[in-house]
């Protein structure tokens, strides 16, 4: 939203200089005169105060990483995706204030990316909380928060995680503290079954946690347990949601 600053200048301040005074005193003789040289004289000073207004758009004013923080990479989209339908897609997570789908400027054609700007960094995580991975068009899409925007990001190399292992019993973690590590979480559900493996995911070459991870079990019976025992329980202090991946 822009800001506006309004500084009034008012031309009552400006005093007639004094030869207009003794303009006045020379005409004395001739009243009817002087009446409608002094009118004509205050008339032309008389003007409407003189209104300045300095317009500053918050997008200047605000530091880039405030704004990285909310503005959000959305890729392997539907070439047929417009910039209403990419706003439409992230609408029920907060509001957009910008989407926009990239195109080549040679064909046309769309490159498959676009960028999506939320109002407020709570709302841009659940969208990538919601929105990361799922098919739009039978394609599953990409949504992360853009990385080139973040001059202060660490990007130093993260510790290696374990590898994982994938099943068809796995269930999906969202809403995870930026402090939970993936061996946390595998501890955390080794308390009802065998856990097979654990991942949190990671913003690509750096340790910053994307608020979300996967756990894997050896039976669905497990997978059941975990879901009705673990949904809305606390890790780190912060409730966790937890269903069928």
């Amino acid at each position: 939203m822009a800001t506006t600053t309004t500084t009034t200048i008012s031309s009552s301040l400006i005093a007639p200089p004094a030869a207009a005074l003794h303009h006045r005193s020379s005409f004395c003789r001739c009243p009817s005169r002087l009446t409608v040289g002094a009118a004509r004289w205050w008339a032309r000073r008389r003007q409407p105060a003189v209104v300045v207004r300095v317009v500053a758009s918050s997008s200047v004013l605000e530091a880039p990483e405030e704004v990285a923080a909310r503005k959000l990479y959305v890729g392997n989209i539907p070439r047929t995706v417009t910039n209403d339908e990419l706003a439409a897609m992230f609408a029920d997570h907060g509001t957009v204030e910008r989407a926009e789908v990239m195109f080549d400027k040679y064909t046309g054609r769309s490159r498959r990316f676009g960028f999506v700007t939320m109002s407020t960094p709570e709302e841009a995580n659940a969208a990538i909380e919601s929105l990361n991975e799922t098919e739009v068009g039978g394609r599953k899409i990409k949504v992360n928060v853009t990385e080139s925007f973040l001059p202060n990001i660490d990007r130093s190399a993260p510790e290696p995680e374990p590898v994982f292992v994938d099943s068809q019993y796995k269930v999906y973690v969202g809403n995870l503290a930026k402090s939970v590590t993936t061996e946390m979480l595998k501890n955390f559900f080794s308390e009802k079954g065998e856990v097979l493996s654990a991942t949190v995911s990671r913003i690509p070459g750096t340790a910053k946690s994307k608020g979300y991870g996967f756990v894997t079990f050896s039976s669905e019976e497990e997978v059941e347990a975990a879901v009705s025992t673990f949904n809305n329980a606390e890790l780190e202090g912060q409730p966790i949601r937890v269903n069928k991946a």
